[in-house]
């Protein structure tokens, strides 16, 4: 290490905040990003699972220090648990690449864009009131022409479909697309 540069802490996780419902997961995530916490919105194991299926992923070093600024910022959880050993967390977002076209699924919700043009080809997932608002506003639109679900939407598949759509469109704009 070179002295007086500061070198970012690199993510190594390890502990889960579990939270009773999906609100105040979304809130302690909004609350640690913004204090530069390094974390992770993510789905635990079923056997963790308590009371939403996101929890919080945490460097465990920093439990302490997280649960101080969650008491300042009136956020509430129902514990931090250790995740040695005690089964593999769920990625909330993943990729598939076909080819011609890209689906990116986070939780249950997934959104397919064509690689060449930016367009959005389907989405699909979710059971929430505002899924068909949002599939009727996103598809046959530009990646980049296209208001954010999150945005539009008010509703968890509503911001499931958002990360899903903020990873298309990093990895459209990543190959040059505008």
């Amino acid at each position: 290490m070179v002295f007086g540069i500061k070198k970012k802490p690199r993510f190594e996780g390890g502990g889960l905040f579990l939270f009773e419902n999906v609100e105040n997961a979304i809130k302690a995530e909004k609350v640690l990003k913004s204090a530069d916490y390094m974390v992770k919105l993510v789905a635990p194991p079923p056997a963790l699972r308590r009371g939403c299926d996101l929890a919080v992923e945490i460097n465990l070093v920093e439990q302490m220090g997280i649960e101080r600024l969650f008491k300042q910022k009136d956020v509430n959880y129902i514990e931090v648990v250790p995740m040695k050993g005690s089964g593999n967390l769920l990625e909330i977002v993943k990729i598939t690449d076909f080819g011609d076209a890209i689906m990116v699924k986070a939780g249950n919700m997934k959104l397919t864009f064509d690689k060449n043009t930016g367009i959005i080809l389907n989405t699909s997932g979710g059971g929430c009131p505002d899924i068909p608002y949002l599939h009727a506003e996103l598809i046959d639109k530009k990646l980049t022409d296209t208001p954010r679900p999150k945005e539009i939407g008010y509703t968890l598949c509503a911001l499931m479909m958002d990360r899903a759509f903020l990873e298309c469109l990093d990895l459209w704009k990543s190959k040059g697309g505008n």
